[in-house]
């Protein structure tokens, strides 16, 4: 073996190891650092290895994005530092030959926030990131107080390219004007609120008014079968949950195959084959 081949190996195996804590010959973490410094290294080392839900298409054929989880349960100090790693992982897969798009929580307060979204702003256009791989989620329809404020700021974020989602969606009227009213591109359902409530079939219909409209539907947390029965009658566009997948490293994102992510999931409907309808 050449040394230029070695050393390609070697470079190879290095960027394909799966992400390590820093530690020090005695076992404990990076030493010198304060105890607050210490847990926030450790916290990052955590989402580093089950911060992203993957989203597939509804027969889980196609992986087609992620959910950036921290961000659904960050506090307002640790919100553009979060929304910052987001980028930064979808930038880590943009540059690895993969378009995922990722989905970024972010609470209304925060888009309704001139300073916030002047901050996003400028972290979207540093990640030189091409239109389509971000996405807000918006995780509640903002109130009467902050909802101009909070359009504003959308409209700033959907000029830089940003696709908008909503969160949460449990069909109420309010809910359905401001999709309606933004026109946002996805509507996340949650499936198991859908197990207990049925959702009305003209909310159905008002969200997808026209063939033509950009929304697509998300059936969200997906953990059992009937679930994905459920996603399949609302004719759902995407699907993610833990009996689709758990989630997973930003690194274990590009090691999915969606082959053999499709196989696991049709293996739950033994009458079904995932080369139905042209599907490999």
């Amino acid at each position: 073996m050449s040394p230029k081949s070695r050393l390609y190996t070697l470079v190879k195996a290095w960027k394909n190891k799966p992400f390590h804590e820093v530690r020090d010959a005695c076992g404990d973490p990076w030493l010198g650092l304060s105890s607050q410094a210490l847990e926030e290294h450790q916290s990052w080392s955590k989402r580093q290895a089950i911060s992203h839900e993957p989203i597939f298409n509804r027969k889980g054929t196609k992986l087609t994005g992620s959910l950036f989880r921290p961000l659904l349960v960050a506090s307002d100090m640790q919100l553009l530092r979060l929304f910052m790693e987001g980028l930064d992982t979808v930038s880590y897969w943009y540059r690895s030959g993969r378009f995922i798009p990722g989905i970024l929580p972010m609470p209304t307060h925060a888009l309704a926030s001139s300073s916030y979204v002047d901050a996003m702003s400028e972290l979207i256009l540093n990640s030189r990131l091409p239109v389509g791989l971000v996405a807000i989620g918006i995780q509640s329809v903002p109130d009467s107080a902050t909802v101009d404020a909070c359009k504003e700021g959308l409209l700033r974020l959907r000029r830089l390219g940003v696709l908008l989602h909503f969160l949460n969606f449990c069909g109420s009227a309010e809910e359905l004007h401001w999709i309606t009213d933004m026109q946002l591109e996805g509507v996340h359902i949650d499936m198991s609120t859908l197990r207990e409530h049925n959702l009305a079939s003209d909310a159905l219909s008002q969200l997808r008014q026209s063939p033509y409209s950009p929304t697509q539907i998300y059936a969200a947390k997906i953990g059992l079968v009937q679930d994905l029965k459920n996603a399949s009658t609302l004719i759902a566009d995407h699907a993610y949950g833990g009996l689709m997948m758990a989630p997973v490293s930003r690194h274990q994102m590009l090691q999915i195959n969606d082959s053999r992510i499709a196989k696991a999931i049709f293996s739950l409907h033994p009458h079904q084959h995932p080369n139905q309808n042209g599907d490999k």
